[in-house]
């Protein structure tokens, strides 16, 4: 199948790298560097990953890194203490707390026990009553957030536009959904009980796919000149992969890839996060 028209691939990891290069000369020219520390529960591979990938970005723009490790048969109650005495520590300016978390730890107690100022995750119920709100002083969370810049980096607005999302999850597809609707946008949430998926997507000029479910979304279910943000993560035959057929819809419409999409733009945010409580905190002092 031939492209029908030139399309463009929505590079997070060059966007990721431009916005931690303007972070590091901030913290630069500050001459203080923010502190972010980090609660590792257990030793789930993933999250390994992950903390390590947030020390080396950390590292890169300056930001200083601590990471605390619980076993998984931590207690709830030594968690809680851990993140009582980061609320009460000024060098500290943002705290996030790795998820997933062991059955036993309830998360939504843990969530909660965080200082709003330092939820540089944007999980607490004040940060996302900030974004239910569309208010700008709250701290966003990372992956939405990450969504919207990638957007906005490569000229694509928003407002006006029909924008389909898949997926509404508490993390991703529900504050996106808000985000969304704050710029402008119309917008379709779609989840497991929609009944005709396809119909919601193949008149949208953005769909977002947030399911976690490989090949979800095929290129007949969407249109020509159409955006596609992929914010899945599958695992295929050994290797990462998103909610999209890449390959197929690069053909026809602009689109975000997996793994170098919205992956690393997910980490640029959270540092970004870290460096607005930074400065907050700091003016507070």
């Amino acid at each position: 199948m031939s492209k029908i028209q030139k399309t463009m691939i929505l590079d997070g990891r060059k966007t990721a790298e431009k916005i931690r290069g303007a972070l590091a000369e901030k913290i630069r020219k500050h001459g203080k560097k923010p502190k972010l520390r980090v609660i590792l529960v257990g030793e789930d591979a993933a999250s390994l990953a992950y903390v390590t990938r947030k020390e080396k970005a950390c590292a890169e723009v300056g930001i200083e890194y601590e990471c605390l490790r619980f076993p998984k048969e931590v207690q709830e109650e030594d968690i809680l203490r851990a993140i009582a005495e980061t609320n009460d520590d000024r060098n500290v300016h943002g705290l996030i707390v790795q998820l997933p978390l062991p059955p036993h730890i309830d998360k939504r107690n843990v969530v909660a026990a965080i200082n709003e100022m330092k939820d540089v995750d944007g999980f607490t119920q004040w940060n996302a009553g900030k974004c239910f709100l569309g208010k700008t002083d709250g701290l966003l969370p990372c992956t939405p957030k990450g969504v919207m810049r990638l957007l906005s980096e490569y000229g694509i607005g928003v407002t006006g536009k029909d924008v389909t999302v898949i997926g509404y999850g508490d993390i991703v597809g529900k504050p996106l959904c808000l985000m969304l609707s704050s710029a402008g946008a119309t917008v379709t949430a779609c989840h497991s009980k929609t009944r005709d998926l396809k119909s919601h997507t193949q008149n949208a000029d953005i769909v977002v796919s947030a399911a976690g479910v490989a090949n979800l979304l095929t290129a007949d279910m969407v249109h020509p000149w159409s955006v596609v943000i992929d914010v899945g993560i599958n695992r295929v035959d050994g290797k990462l992969r998103g909610d999209a057929d890449f390959e197929a819809i690069s053909r026809i419409a602009d689109i975000s890839p997996v793994p170098g999409g919205v992956g690393p733009m997910t980490v640029a945010m959270l540092l970004e996060n870290t460096y607005e409580a930074f400065l907050r905190l700091e003016s507070e002092a």
